[in-house]
């Protein structure tokens, strides 16, 4: 036809337009497969948290063992950590394990590789000097001493007190390590390199009168 577009042009043309109108009402709408933005994480640990009372229920931070545990609050531990929140507002059992479990793997560490001034800081007077002799004597007979926290299996509080403002926790830590100790020839002295479950209870303690946040180890056991 001439002065005209050919029939089978127009039609083409209205195909076309149709089509972009379907395909932008689809891909201009949300799914409901779509998946929300998720909000952001908050670090786990020592972060800023609410003070609250003692709760068993308190829910374990991220990453923690699955052994984590908090006694029954109608127990004597779950009586004595109500009275340290009471005395210490800023205390959350949870936070508390969280902040144990850390030193932990801290202490154990800085005891292998002879490390006295982070241990000065984590550790009371009689139990830093228990670890002292034991770091001394084994730099006198030239050993080296090798501790790897492999896993946790529980962090569980088995005992707290509030004598005055000395506050007294007690956790079981259940560990896979390898905890080796070797002479200046490289021969076994101690342990072995195999991966061993160690039972530890750890006391901690604390003067809630005092302006210093830190718990420190004041006692150790081997159940």
């Amino acid at each position: 036809m001439t002065g005209g577009l050919p029939v089978d042009l127009i039609l083409f043309g209205m195909v076309a337009a149709f089509l972009v109108l379907r395909l932008r009402g689809v891909l201009g709408r949300r799914t409901g497969f779509e998946r929300p933005a998720k909000p952001e994480a908050r670090p786990a640990g020592f972060g800023p948290r609410p003070a609250r009372a003692a709760d068993a229920a308190e829910e374990p931070p991220p990453g923690a063992a699955s052994g984590w545990a908090l006694p029954d609050p109608r127990s004597p531990p779950g009586q004595a950590l109500a009275r340290i929140n009471a005395a210490d507002r800023s205390f959350a059992p949870g936070r508390f394990l969280d902040g144990a479990e850390g030193a932990f793997r801290m202490i154990v560490a800085a005891f292998a590789s002879g490390d006295r001034r982070a241990l000065n800081g984590l550790l009371g007077d009689d139990t830093y000097a228990g670890f002292e002799q034991a770091i001394a004597a084994r730099e006198a007979a030239g050993e080296t001493q090798r501790n790897e926290v492999r896993s946790m299996a529980q962090v569980a509080i088995e005992a707290a007190d509030l004598r005055g403002s000395i506050a007294d926790i007690t956790v079981r830590f259940v560990s896979d390590q390898v905890n080796l100790r070797t002479d200046p020839q490289g021969g076994v002295v101690l342990g072995s390199d195999a991966v061993t479950e160690i039972v530890d209870l750890w006391t901690f303690q604390r003067d809630l009168a005092s302006s210093d946040p830190t718990w420190r180890l004041v006692a150790t056991a081997n159940p």
